[in-house]
């Protein structure tokens, strides 16, 4: 009941900057209660990056160390990740998710991913 459609991705030199989207679209955008990115690098799990839940509360992961933003913009159900001071180690398939309130659970839909590779 959610398609989402992410852009953004490509390859950068490492201290470069980019900026992903994710667009929703569907007929349950209207129930989603959380937007985020997720990442995932060859050999490692799925690592979370940010998320905001209700719009308004903004989570991290240790490692952005204040180099990344999430914003989202309710009107048009989209969240975008602005990533500054790319390093290698950020190289990664990038993933859009966003949980939708369904009774009293949250289930969650998956971009199918875009790639950053920064180069050193």
């Amino acid at each position: 009941q959610v398609q989402l459609v992410e852009s953004g991705g490509g390859l950068v030199q490492a201290g470069g900057s980019l900026r992903l989207s994710c667009s929703a679209s569907g007929r349950s955008i209207s129930s989603i209660e959380t937007m985020g990115w997720y990442r995932q690098a060859p050999g490692k799990q799925r690592e979370l990056v940010a998320r905001i839940i209700s719009g308004a509360i903004t989570i991290y992961a240790d490692f952005v160390k204040g180099r990344f933003t999430i914003s989202r913009d309710n009107a048009k159900n989209t969240v975008d990740l602005q990533m500054n001071s790319l390093q290698p180690e950020d190289t990664a398939v990038y993933y859009c998710n966003v949980e939708i309130k369904r009774d009293y659970s949250l289930v969650p839909y998956w971009g199918q991913g875009t790639q950053v590779t920064v180069s050193s």
